[in-house]
């Protein structure tokens, strides 16, 4: 083989546009293509089932054979985890609690409801579903992170059933389902584990949400079986956005934009920031960082593909940055935490230079599953809530305190032209004498 060797000036270098071509950007999260390509994928497994499910994982070299290990027990899962070193197990086991701390508190922000009204109560109670699936990527490095992140936020929210979905998983993917408390691992990934997860195929049950990032043949295959099952969010590849002043270290900017470009070739990373001589030693870094980093082929492709915005002052610096919507937004500049707040659009926020985006990969406590391709603009990430339902209810119990209401229901029924509900409704007036 024949090794080309780059000099640091032959590295890429983020590419300078203005604030306008920002504007015109579009992001889709869904690729066309590879939405085409998983329905096909899903249609076969759901006709097949388990052999289809079989047939299309050995094609896409998920498993070597049809009866090659495809599920993991949680007394296998315990089995790979005490076989890790003890440095492992403890890193595992700390981060886990990290997370866990978070999503019992969020947990506990939502609680059931009363309210008294005349005649009754209504309120809500909040709910767990009860089968969760929890995808975690394969790929060039496993993420056993996103494995506990994505099953402790469902054991969190009470979920009773929870099954990870990866391909070809690692001992620390392994590992971290059972510190998680995953019931099971479907050690297959792609379109073809989502539709066993929406399904239920082989040792697989049909569940009722499924969350966890993934290639873009996974956000499609989520997007195709949304509505059959929920879905977390359709996460595209990963984004950082950085908005820096004058006052900011470049070496540091260019070190978090690298550690987000080097999760994928389509990742993107971006900077925003007033001041051109930051963004012309941020270029100078990049091609330095990237010269000595042992994923440079991923994280330069990357680059290629992110850019760099010269902003006139800090709030327009925010609001590109709010059309944009990143997954994950750093703040680089003075006054931090004032800047942080009136940005409005973003998965998740690291607020000064000390709040690197990585501390929130690897277990801070908020969850990194977060929205990426602007869809921040209408969804939070990953948390206890997706796992959660608030169902209402009404108790009526006094038929006297009630005539308003029962008087308001029978006119307003009549103002839409519904007459049964306006005759189902005089059922409950006192002059009807139907309630006894």
């Amino acid at each position: 083989l024949i090794q080309i060797v780059m000099e640091v000036k032959d590295y890429p270098i983020l590419k300078i546009i203005t604030p306008n071509d920002v504007r015109a950007l579009r992001f889709d999260p869904v690729d066309p293509i590879a939405k085409e390509q998983a329905q096909n994928i899903i249609n076969e497994v759901k006709l097949n089932d388990l052999k289809g499910l079989l047939d299309v994982a050995v094609r896409l070299r998920d498993i070597d054979s049809i009866d090659s290990k495809i599920f993991y027990t949680p007394s296998e899962l315990k089995e790979v985890f005490d076989g890790l070193d003890i440095e492992s197990q403890e890193v595992l086991k700390r981060t886990a609690q990290r997370i866990k701390t978070f999503a019992d508190g969020q947990r506990q922000a939502l609680v059931d409801t009363t309210i008294k009204i005349p005649g009754g109560e209504v309120g809500h109670w909040v709910a767990p579903v009860s089968v969760a699936g929890c995808y975690a990527p394969g790929g060039r490095y496993p993420l056993p992170s996103s494995v506990l992140m994505t099953v402790i936020s469902a054991k969190s929210a009470g979920v009773e059933t929870t099954i990870v979905a990866s391909p070809r998983p690692a001992p620390a993917t392994l590992a971290a389902a059972y510190v998680a408390g995953a019931d099971g691992l479907l050690a297959i990934g792609g379109a073809q584990a989502i539709a066993a997860l929406a399904f239920g195929i082989g040792p697989v049950k049909a569940c009722d949400v499924i969350v966890g990032p993934g290639n873009k043949w996974v956000t499609a295959a989520k997007s195709i079986v949304s509505g059959i099952c929920g879905i977390d969010m359709l996460a595209g590849p990963s984004e950082v956005l950085v908005i820096a002043d004058e006052s900011s270290d470049p070496e540091i900017i260019t070190a978090d934009l690298l550690a987000q470009a080097e999760h994928d070739t389509e990742a993107r990373p971006i900077l925003i920031s007033t001041s051109q001589d930051i963004i012309n030693q941020v270029n100078d870094n990049l091609q330095k960082q990237l010269s000595v980093l042992p994923t440079a082929p991923t994280a330069l492709e990357a680059v290629k593909k992110g850019f760099a915005c010269l902003c006139e002052d800090i709030d327009t610096a925010i609001s590109i940055s709010d059309i944009i919507g990143p997954e994950h937004l750093e703040i680089h500049t003075k006054n931090a935490t004032e800047v942080s707040k009136k940005c409005n659009h973003y998965g998740a926020v690291f607020i000064g230079s000390i709040s690197a985006e990585v501390l929130g990969d690897y277990g801070a406590g908020p969850n990194h599953v977060l929205p990426t391709s602007g869809t921040a603009k209408y969804t939070g990430g990953l948390s206890v809530f997706t796992f959660l339902r608030v169902r209402t209810w009404i108790n009526i119990t006094s038929q006297e305190d009630c005539q308003e209401l029962v008087n308001d229901c029978v006119s307003l029924a009549r103002l839409e032209g519904l007459e049964g509900h306006a005759r189902a409704g005089e059922m409950r007036l006192i002059s009807n004498k139907r309630i006894k």
